[in-house]
């Protein structure tokens, strides 16, 4: 059980969405008339009512940030900061406002679907083994590309790696004190990096990214079916 830990989720939000065609960065594109960040943050505020959220955003969206917070009626429970060069910038200068006495989770941003009972999840068992890293299986036939050609590989042995990836404070702020690479695309590598193992925990199929046009229209049928469009009569 979590008991009286402090909880903190680190939301970084600093991409363009060049892929998505659109001036406007995706995480703030809406999705059933609210921005795609509003119904993250919302998931996160759902989980436990002590959880503090720290939003890392481009610099030109920090006030659209304080009315998203606003709007959610959490500002106490919203923290705001720049994001930086890198996605390790970024997660780096979120850390700044949580504590090492903590457990945290970092999330994407366009990770809009996730749901309160991972983050949950998540959350229990980094207090219990120091980490929770969600993933899913591979459906799909995999193989290896190479210089000769391709072989395929046992996909049984493929994870995808979600967000959010949440770990014992301590852990890491160590890790990204210790971190040479700016490069780290997750938080699980930036912690192998500094030696310490990684717990795995069974993530959710539709804990997709946002990144396409295609995944803003599964990210709408999704959010219909949950909130009971089809059972009143939506188109099944």
């Amino acid at each position: 059980m979590m008991g009286g830990k402090k909880k903190y989720v680190t939301i970084f939000s600093g991409g363009a969405g060049t892929r998505m065609g659109s001036k406007l960065p995706k995480q703030f594109l809406l999705l059933r008339g609210k921005p795609v960040l509003w119904h993250t943050v919302s998931a996160f505020l759902e989980a436990y009512e002590d959880l503090v959220v720290i939003l890392v955003l481009p610099s030109a969206y920090m006030e659209t940030g304080r009315e998203l917070g606003e709007g959610l009626g959490a500002s106490s429970r919203i923290r705001l900061v720049e994001g930086g060069a890198t996605r390790w910038h970024s997660v780096q200068n979120g850390l700044r406002l949580a504590e090492e006495d903590a457990v945290i989770a970092v999330h994407d941003g366009v990770r809009c679907l996730v749901t309160s009972e991972l983050i949950r999840r998540c959350f229990e068992q980094a207090s219990r083994l120091g980490s929770a890293v969600p993933v899913t299986g591979c459906a799909d036939s995999v193989r290896l590309v190479e210089e000769e050609g391709s072989k395929p590989i046992d996909r049984s042995r493929i994870k995808l790696v979600q967000t959010p990836q949440t770990f014992e404070g301590s852990i890491l702020f160590r890790a990204y004190q210790a971190a040479k690479d700016v490069n780290y695309t997750d938080d699980a590598t930036v912690v192998e990096a500094s030696r310490v193992g990684v717990h795995l925990i069974d993530g959710e199929p539709f804990n997709i990214k946002i990144t396409t046009p295609f995944d803003l229209e599964v990210a709408e049928q999704v959010l219909e079916y949950r909130s009971g469009g089809r059972a009143n009569g939506g188109d099944g």
